[in-house]
């Protein structure tokens, strides 16, 4: 399943030009079709509406990089074309060159450099667990012999696996195809709880039949930087995206792109996250970096 679409909400106040050669960019202007990957089920950042049409706020920042690329192109009537990606995939559909860009909600972390890039962090969030009330689950430690599950190729499922071997908690971990079918488990009790990221899983607690069935822990495993991911050697590309980016930041524009987003009703339910911006993504728009460490956030 794919889309093809043509962005026409964004005009560019300026022209943002790469540094440098791009391979990525001669390929778009040769070709005339720029491919896009993305989520189905990651809420708000990513996502199909009740239209199954392709919405998000990191659809809506990639919509500003891709008017910079009609301008770096010389190719106005550039064709936008969207593929499907998930957490699994994402990675070596952008290495094997069938995306070129992935527009979803993927943390940026050091491993994951060795074989992509980043472009600046655009969100902050934190590894948790959502679960049943009924499940009386607290903290991480209650996990012990219970099955839980995270999302496959994410960065959470890694530190659940950690998790259960430091503290040999003895739990039974699934690996879900995707974000849906893993909140899917929890609800039908197939897991006692889902880990991942805490805004993804206030999307979908928000997003359910029955969302106050469900609670959030606390508690969370990590801090995690969230970026659009580029191919690892083309400099010029990441340039041209983190130039976007940053005529976003200091225009006004991401923090207004967020409030739509994170503090207004969304489809398809039109929930409102109520998730105000932080202190430490505030320092970013002031600062952007596009640094893997999590104590750089803190």
């Amino acid at each position: 399943m794919s889309d093809l679409l043509i962005f026409s909400t964004f005009v560019p106040r300026a022209p943002v030009h790469a540094q440098g050669r791009s391979d990525t960019l001669d390929r778009i202007a040769s070709s005339g079709v720029l491919t896009i990957g993305h989520r189905d089920a990651s809420i708000p950042f990513s996502y199909l509406d009740d239209a199954q049409h392709i919405v998000g706020f990191t659809i809506d920042l990639c919509a500003r990089v891709v008017e910079q690329i009609k301008i770096a192109t010389k190719r106005p009537d550039l064709q936008v074309k969207f593929l499907p990606v998930t957490s699994a995939t994402r990675i070596p559909l952008l290495a094997n060159g069938t995306i070129d860009i992935e527009c979803g909600s993927t943390t940026n972390t050091r491993e994951r450099q060795t074989q992509v890039a980043f472009s600046s962090t655009t969100y902050l969030t934190t590894s948790n667990f959502v679960s049943k009330k009924s499940a009386g689950l607290r903290g991480f430690d209650d996990f012990k012999g219970r099955t839980v599950v995270s999302t496959a190729g994410t960065t959470s499922l890694r530190l659940l696996n950690e998790l259960n071997s430091h503290k040999n908690l003895g739990m039974s971990i699934i690996s879900a195809k995707d974000h849906a079918e893993a909140f899917l488990m929890v609800a039908t009790d197939r897991a006692s709880a889902f880990v991942m990221d805490d805004v993804l899983l206030a999307g979908l607690v928000a997003n359910s039949q029955e969302p106050s069935v469900y609670e959030i822990s606390k508690e969370f495993l990590s801090i995690e930087p969230y970026a659009i991911m580029v191919r690892r050697e083309d400099a010029g590309f990441k340039q041209l995206v983190d130039a976007a980016l940053g005529e976003a930041f200091r225009s006004g524009e991401f923090e207004r792109t967020y409030r739509k987003w994170f503090e207004a009703p969304i489809p398809p339910r039109n929930i409102n996250l109520s998730l105000p911006m932080s202190a430490a993504l505030k320092s970013v728009v002031q600062h952007p970096t596009d640094s893997a460490d999590p104590a750089a956030y803190q």
